[in-house]
């Protein structure tokens, strides 16, 4: 048998696991970046969404997917009052002020979305606000006049009643020179105005004004129907799959494989518990238990890993690893350890667990991705951790949202495919060690 050191040093006559290692590689390095980038208490934050996600545009595509199918949708244009011109009138007992948000729009498509937010100062007296909309060519369309609060949101693209003027949604109706009623209207481009014209009561106070004009496509992955960049969750969907199939995995091999030893090394009513105990527990069905303790306890992902490693000491592969270390109990170093008087644990973590290393190290291996996808199941059903942006909780998302029928493919085949990729860099890896530390597949 191969000593596992060797064996590994073999690892790069394999173009397979060389290949596995490269995407490993780069699943730890994205791992690293997103737990250094994003921290842990600012990436719950940002998935629960709220106001965080207020500038991006709901259920909008990859950027490079439109560039790469060679349009020009829209993208996401925001304009601050803090950046724009402002007139002032003195009108005795008040303030006037006029501020003029312009809006290059060069693109072939309408926006998807307008929305107009408004932050207001003052003490008692509430500004009143009359905002309208121009066109290149100077056309003035009223949109709204009100008082405004300390924090208003005009939603133009949601007003009934400039609908009903315009003849067409307002995200179409403001951006085009064709008639109300007239079918497959076009982009009229050029530079918008919007102008909000304010009058303030007190001399303190003031007001801020942001202008958001949605895009179609946003970023390298796309949003989702909370508006929350779906970068967040698939950077830290990897620190999280990495983690949970890493810890399972060495809880369940490394614990097994010293509890058959131990079996083995002390037999009679030791070893007789054991096995009955993995008997026992190989039967019991790990995912419907799973779904279980999520459903009437905790979906808490720190718990489901306790469960797992749990439910997977007393696996199968104890009796793998028994049938491997009976004749080695056996062995002549065995006897002599024994005569110079090496105690049991010292035989067993010293003499016969390294003997079957090389066996364990390709099925840990190949355990991680069972472990991630397993994690990524949980999700899916609805068992996720509720506060952790996860791979299987975009899918959830997207599953619940019936992204696939309204033909958001992107929500679902990021998150897929970094699962696929996932599987496929362990794979390799694993096959490739088993290759190498089991001769008798050499020639298969």
């Amino acid at each position: 048998m191969i000593r596992w050191r060797d064996g590994l040093t073999q690892v790069r006559r394999y173009p397979s696991a060389v290949a596995g290692l490269l995407i490993i590689a780069i699943l730890i390095a994205t791992a690293i970046y997103a737990v250094t980038a994003i921290p842990y208490s600012e990436a719950q934050k940002l998935w629960r969404g709220g106001d965080a996600w207020q500038d991006l545009p709901v259920n909008a595509s990859p950027a490079w997917t439109d560039r790469l199918l060679g349009g020009d949708a829209p993208r996401t244009i925001t304009v601050s009052s803090e950046d724009a011109p402002t007139e002032r009138q003195d009108l005795g007992a008040a303030r006037l002020e006029t501020t003029t948000l312009e809006v290059d729009f060069p693109y072939d498509g309408f926006p998807s979305e307008i929305n107009l937010f408004l932050e207001a100062e003052f003490e008692q007296g509430q500004p009143f606000t009359r905002v309208h909309w121009r066109t290149p060519d100077g056309e003035e369309i009223p949109i709204d006049a009100r008082r405004v609060g300390e924090r208003e949101r005009f939603s133009i693209s949601q007003d009934r009643q400039l609908e009903s003027r315009l003849g067409r949604a307002p995200q179409v109706g403001l951006f085009t020179d064709a008639e109300p009623g007239t079918p497959d209207p076009t982009v009229r481009t050029g530079t918008y105005e919007l102008v909000i014209e304010t009058v303030h009561f007190e001399e303190s106070a003031r007001l801020h004004a942001e202008l958001v004009v949605y895009g179609q496509v946003h970023g390298a992955f796309g949003t989702d129907h909370q508006r929350r960049d779906l970068a967040v969750a698939l950077l830290w969907g990897t620190p999280v799959a990495l983690a949970f199939g890493l810890l399972a995995a060495v809880g369940t091999t490394v614990t097994t494989l010293i509890i058959a030893a131990t079996g083995v090394w002390y037999g009679g009513w030791v070893d007789a518990t054991i096995q009955r105990l993995t008997e026992v527990n190989i039967i019991l069905p790990l995912l419907p238990i799973l779904v279980m303790i999520g459903t009437l306890y905790s979906t808490s992902i720190w718990l489901m890993l306790g469960v797992v490693v749990v439910l997977g000491i007393f696996s199968a592969g104890i009796k793998m690893y028994r049938s491997m270390l009976l004749p080695i109990r056996e062995a002549p170093y065995i006897e002599a350890a024994r005569a110079y008087g090496a105690g049991g644990g010292r035989i067993i973590l010293r003499y016969m667990v390294p003997r079957i290393l090389p066996v364990l190290i390709p099925t840990f291996v190949t355990l991680i991705p069972t472990y991630v996808f397993l994690e990524a199941s949980l999700a899916v059903l609805g068992l996720g951790d509720p506060v952790l942006p996860t791979w299987g909780k975009v899918l959830h998302d997207a599953q619940a949202q019936s992204a696939l029928y309204h033909g958001f493919y992107y929500w679902v085949l990021s998150p897929a495919a970094l699962l696929m990729l996932t599987g496929l860099g362990f794979a390799m890896l694993g096959f490739a060690l088993d290759r190498i530390f089991n001769p008798r597949l050499r020639n298969l």
